[in-house]
This record gives structure tokens, sequence and C-alpha cells, in this order.
């Protein structure tokens, strides 16, 4: 890695990383991209069917008119004249005013277009609600909801996201770099690096999915950018801890380099190459999102991984030492973590394996109790830390009308059913009223509205009951609508995990066996892995339900917080058991190669855990409850698996299995 191959490469990684900006194709975006529900899932189907109907295209955009003491006849008349105005104005047909029985507000339905772009939804929908606000009488408040301002709210989440998202990132890399390494320059270096390597992998995701027709959204770039982020910063970490290392013990850094790039490969390769894998594993998922999430993230972890191992070691080598400064290292200098805290830490830890064990075993499972009285599955008022006019206008249709007229239930049957099935939904409790609602010659719809709260508990029941009263009159009869939709996303994503697990397990513990060459060492690191994830899981519900007051997760937390926490928190055991192998070939002495290897990686690895966990936690600052719960769920697991298992468990379980813990390679004899 002489002067000239590095200036070669940099520059070679420069011109290819501005060529796939250039010149990647525009992604394929869509109302798809963020869903949990399969086509082969009933109410998909339903809704497939029921797209044969004449007014299938069009979903109800529903204006509610409300004022605190009820409306008047007054109120009423102005607006008769509103409805007429928005109809007139917007070239939509508007229903007439129709108040509840308590007279507290008023709807008007406003049929939408379903086949348009986010953009253009959301601007019709923003033009509903300038025109329905207008010359409306004092006091009377009007709130647009229904499908397309729920669509168009949940697109405005996402404004100006990325930029948002990238700013706060790249500045919580920036500060976490500068207390790591306490150089005014040397963190420019790696964050500039992994920065480009962010857009480098935005832009490909973006390439493919307009290549490919693979939609994406805003939930499923922001998840891409903070893995890449977070784990190429991590990689790099990794990579320059041991270019410092070598750099006290060669006096050319280009050597130095070689040999750091040479001894960290291997754990890099094989800790990203676990995650990769694993998120390919979401690809036989059902769910979209899941699955999406799933290629999306193992693109973008490739990308920091090419960035890490070929254009950072030149860009690293380009200045020379002083890049360190003002704690430089020389060659022959002592290195300083070999008798440092996490030295010390080691050292205790294994001098008393037996109670640390237990102790430390004890507090993750204590933790993990949490997450036996879990529940997923958020409402859609639920959705959002900061409630929508969409969602407050449903709470106020709530109180005059019954709950789920907004986001009615829909049946499809076949035309000669039709009396049967709709005398069957009647008959369900929770059922407000089922009637026709429109037919051609194969197929008609039924139109439910339910009694109960969207997407509750009593509405996912009342949907079950639906199905089998409804079955009972027509054995080929499907329910769909939204409540029907958030049941089948609950079932998608149990078989998913069922799916899904025990595959990244399976993956996790032969990477492992590959690197360790060890049965014990794979299996007591992936149980520990394991046990955080749960522990995490468990602690995190507790946050939620006992302090912020969220019902439940939504229903893909569970399963990407074990995606990432499982493949990324077996990175750092991966990080300290490698070199503990390098250490035990050389001493033969079990014990003192793990406190060795906890020496001289324990503050890299805490401080790459401490970033990765930042990282995700920046998730927050997109306001969707679903990033919330994933940042602050992988957040802390990656805190546990950085300090308490690989810092405490995992020395004082290799201190208590001694040489067995190499079994059955070489190193156990």
């Amino acid at each position: 890695m002489g002067p000239r191959r590095s200036i070669v490469v940099v520059l070679l990684g420069l011109i290819v990383s501005g060529l796939i900006m250039a010149f990647a194709p525009e992604p394929t975006a869509g109302n798809e991209a963020g869903s949990n529900l399969p086509e082969s899932a009933e109410s998909a189907r339903a809704e497939a069917l029921l797209d044969e109907l004449p007014q299938a295209d069009e979903a109800p955009a529903i204006v509610v008119f409300s004022r605190e003491g009820g409306l008047s006849p007054e109120d009423l008349a102005a607006l008769g004249e509103r409805s007429q105005a928005i109809g007139a104005e917007l070239d939509l047909e508007a229903s007439p005013p129709v108040p509840s029985e308590t007279g507290a507000a008023a709807i008007v339905a406003i049929p939408v277009k379903t086949g348009l772009s986010n953009d253009d939804n959301a601007e019709l929908v923003e033009q509903i609600r300038e025109v329905a606000r207008a010359d409306l009488p004092d006091g009377v408040k009007a709130e647009v909801t229904g499908a397309p301002a729920v669509q168009a709210d949940l697109g405005a989440v996402f404004d100006g996201a990325d930029v948002r998202l990238l700013a706060v990132t790249a500045a919580v890399v920036a500060v976490l770099l500068i207390i790591t390494y306490r150089s005014p320059w040397l963190w420019l270096v790696p964050l500039t690096v992994i920065g480009i390597g962010d857009r480098v992998a935005a832009r490909t995701l973006e390439g493919i999915s307009g290549t490919f027709g693979f939609e994406i959204d805003g939930s499923i770039t922001g998840i891409t950018s903070v893995l890449v982020f977070g784990a190429g910063t991590n990689y790099a970490l990794l990579l320059i801890a041991r270019y410092r290392e070598e750099l006290r013990r060669h006096d050319s850094r280009h050597e130095a380099m070689r040999t750091a790039v040479g001894g960290a490969a291997p754990a890099i390769l094989s800790s990203s190459g676990t995650v990769v894998l694993a998120l390919l594993s979401l690809l036989i998922a059902d769910s979209p999102f899941v699955s999406g999430i799933g290629l999306a993230g193992a693109i973008g972890i490739v990308i920091a991984v090419a960035f890490a191992l070929l254009v950072l070691p030149s860009a690293m080598v380009l200045p020379g030492r002083w890049l360190f400064w003002p704690f430089v290292p020389r060659n022959g200098d002592e290195d300083p973590s070999e008798r440092g805290w996490w030295f010390r830490v080691g050292s205790t830890v294994t001098s008393r394996p037996w109670p640390v064990a237990i102790a430390s075993l004890g507090v993750l499972t204590a933790m993990a109790a949490g997450a036996l009285t879990l529940s997923t599955g958020l409402g859609q008022s639920e959705q959002f830390l900061d409630t929508p006019e969409s969602i407050q206008a449903q709470e106020t249709l709530q109180d005059g009308f019954p709950a789920g007229i907004s986001a009615p239930t829909v049946v499809a049957t076949s035309p000669d059913q039709v009396e049967a099935v709709t005398a069957a939904a009647n008959g369900v409790s929770g059922v407000e009223s089922a009637r026709p609602a429109g037919a051609s010659d194969d197929v008609a719809e039924v139109q439910v509205v339910l009694s109960v709260a969207p997407e509750s508990e009593q509405a996912l029941t009342a949907i079950e009951d639906l199905r089998t009263a409804v079955k009972d009159a027509d054995p080929d009869a499907l329910v769909g609508g939204p409540d029907a939709q958030a049941l089948d996303e609950a079932q998608t994503a149990a078989d998913d995990r069922a799916t899904v697990i025990p595959i990244v397990l399976a993956i996790v513990l032969v990477m492992l066996l590959v690197l360790l060459r060890s049965v014990v060492a794979a299996v007591i690191l992936c149980a520990t892995t394991v046990l955080s994830y749960l522990s995490a899981l468990g602690v995190g519900w507790l946050l939620f339900d006992h302090v912020l007051g969220w019902s439940a997760m939504d229903v893909s937390t569970p399963l990407l917080a074990f995606i990432f926490l499982v493949a990324l928190g077996v990175d750092y055991n991966i990080f300290l058991t490698a070199r503990a192998r390098e250490e035990m070939a050389l001493t033969g002495d079990a014990t003192a190669s793990i406190v060795k290897a906890l020496a001289v990686t324990g503050g890299v690895i805490t401080s790459a855990g401490v970033l990765l966990a930042a990282v995700f936690t920046v998730l927050g600052v997109l306001p969707l409850v679903l990033l919330a719960q994933l940042g602050v769920v992988v957040g802390f697991g990656v805190l546990l698996d950085t300090v308490l298992v690989r810092g405490v468990a995992t020395p004082a379980l290799v201190a208590l299995c001694g040489r067995r813990f190499w079994w059955p390679s070489k190193l156990s004899r």
C-alpha cells in the first residue's frame, strides 16, 4: 500500500462514487413500500377482487365539521354551502353534510382517485383542507380524514426526512469520533469516507428500485442510512484501532496499514457477512416492508464494508502519522490499552468467574422477563409520535359517529349471496351496520361499519367473528378493509418471526463456527447475544408500556430488532474472540488470552457500541412510532452487548470453560 497506490485507490473510489450518484436511475416510490401486508393475505385478495367494481378506484376523503357544544341549524346550512363549494372549486363530487345524532359533528364525503401518486394525492388533500376551512362560521372546525388524508399525512412525515436524518446522524458520529480519538481532524477521514459510502448506498438502492420496480419509502431509506453509518463507522473504528496499534510496531505507516488490514479484515468480513446473510434471510418474509428492509440493508452493508476496507485504508495513510495529533503513535511506544481500564476489568472478571457469570446472566434474564407480557399491533392512531390532522379528525368523528365509519370494512362475495352475507354480518357483535355497496357480474361488495375503535383489539376480534359468520353464508367470501388488514399484518408478522428467526440463528452459528472453529464458543456467543436481545426487548416494552403509554409494539419491531441486534450484536463478540483466538495461538492460556483481547479491543468496541446505539437512536427524529421503538430497542440492546455481554459475561464464561471454550479446535488440546 504505497503512496501512489493509495492515491489511485482514493481517486478511483471518488470517481466511481461520483458516477453512481450522477447516473443511477430514479427510484420507484409507492404506497406499498411500507406495507406489512402480502398479496396472499385475505384482505389483500378481497381488495383485488373488489378492484373489478366500477368505483373501486375511489376512496373517500371525509371532512369532519365540529363545534364545541354542537352544531346549530345555521352551521349546518353554512356547511351545505361549503360542501357545494368543495365540489365546484375542486371539480369533485361532495356529499351534503350528514350530522351525527347528537349534533356534535357533521361529515362530508368526497370520493378521491386511489391511483394518484403520493405528491398528487398530498396536493389534492391539502386543497380539500383549504377549501373546507374557508368561510366557516366562527367556532366551527374542519378536519379531513379518510384513507387519502392518512396517506398524505404519512407522506408528510418523510418530507425532508433524508436531509434531517443525514444531518443528525453525521453530527452524532462526528461528536463521538472526536471524543474517541481526541484529535481535531482525525475524525474527518472516517466520517467523510463513510458519508460518501452512505450516499453511494442510497443512490445504488434508488437505482435498483428504479430498474427492477422495487418500491422504497422514507422508512426504508432511513433505516438503510442508519445501518451504513452505524456498521461502516464500527468497521472503521476497528481498522483504525488496529492501525494505531501497528504504528507502534512499524516505522513505515504503509507497512503498518497492510498489517492492520490483514489482522482486522477477517473479523470485519465475518461480522459483515453475518449481517448481510441475516438481512438477506428477510427476503423470505411475507411482509413486503420487512423483505424490503432486508434487501436494502444488505446493499448498504456491502457498500459500507467496501468503503471501510478499500477506500479508508488508503485515505488514512496519505496524511501520515500526524493525523493522530496530539497523541501520535511512534514505533516502540507501549500500548497503553494493555494495562488500561479494560485490562483491569478483564482481570477482575476472570479472577472470580462463577459469581460474575451468574450475576451478569441473572441481570439479563431479569430484564428479559419483561418481554413475557409483550403486545404487538399498533392502531392507526398510534403510529405517529405527533398526531396529524387525519388522526385527530378520526377522534372527533368517533364522538358522534360509529367508530369505523371513516374506514369501513368490506366483504367481497358473489352477487347471489349478497343478502345472506349482509344478514350474517349484521348479526356479528361489534358491527354497527352492513349494507350492499355495489356489484358486477362476478363480484359484489358488502360494506360493514364497526362500532369499535379502528384497529383496536375489539376491532380485530370483530373481524375474526365477521369472517367466521360470512363464510357460513358464503364459503368463498373474503373480508378486507383497514381492520382486516391490521389482523392479517399481525398474523403475517408472527409467521415471519417463526420462519426467519431460526434461519438467522443458524446463519450466526455457522459463521461463528467458520471463524472460530469451535462449537462451544459458537454456542455460547450465540446464546448470550440472543439473551441480550430478549433483555432489550423486555426493557423496551416496559418503557413503552409503563412510561410512554404505548399500547403495543409495531408488528415489525420484534423481528427487525432481532435481526439488527443478533447480527450486529454478535459483531462485538466476533471482534473480541477473534483477537482472543490470535492470543490463544501464541500463549495457550485461555484466560490470559481473553484478558489481553479485552484489553486491546475494549476501548474501540465500547466506542463502536456507543456510536451504533446513538446512531440507531437518531431514528427518533422521524415521527413514526415504529422507528422510535426500533431505535430504543436496538440502541439499548447494543449497549448491553457492548458493556455487559462482551465486557463481563463473555470473559467470565471463557474463564469458566478454559481450553474447552475452543473445543474441538486444536487450541483446546
